[in-house]
């Protein structure tokens, strides 16, 4: 599980690395001397590449949180049959004794 910790900080350190160069690409275009134009065309296409970035990165969170999830299923249903498996050892060993003290 602390592996999928891991990963879930490091998809947070990317998105946030991400946000911080489309920021700091449109500071940096801001700044350039070019035409309204030209600038807007950068901007829009700066913005539609972080949007295509982050639709991506969004999905493979999705795709790593149901997969998270599906392996907690499977790890509780496991469990919980080793639990019910020990209940009913349990619940025959007090029979099993119950009969030897009546018999002895």
């Amino acid at each position: 599980m602390a592996d999928n910790d891991n990963g879930a900080g490091v998809g947070a350190v990317l998105l946030s690395f991400l946000a911080g160069a489309a920021v700091g690409a449109g500071v940096a275009l801001l700044v350039a001397p070019k035409t309204g134009g030209e600038l807007r065309g950068k901007i829009r296409s700066i913005t539609d590449d972080a949007i295509d970035k982050i639709k991506e990165y969004t999905s493979e969170a999705q795709d790593k949180i149901k997969s998270t999830i599906e392996d907690g299923k499977e790890m509780i249903n496991e469990k919980k049959s080793i639990f019910t498996s020990a209940i009913e050892a349990g619940k025959e060993a007090i029979e099993r004794e119950k009969e030897r003290l009546k018999n002895a």
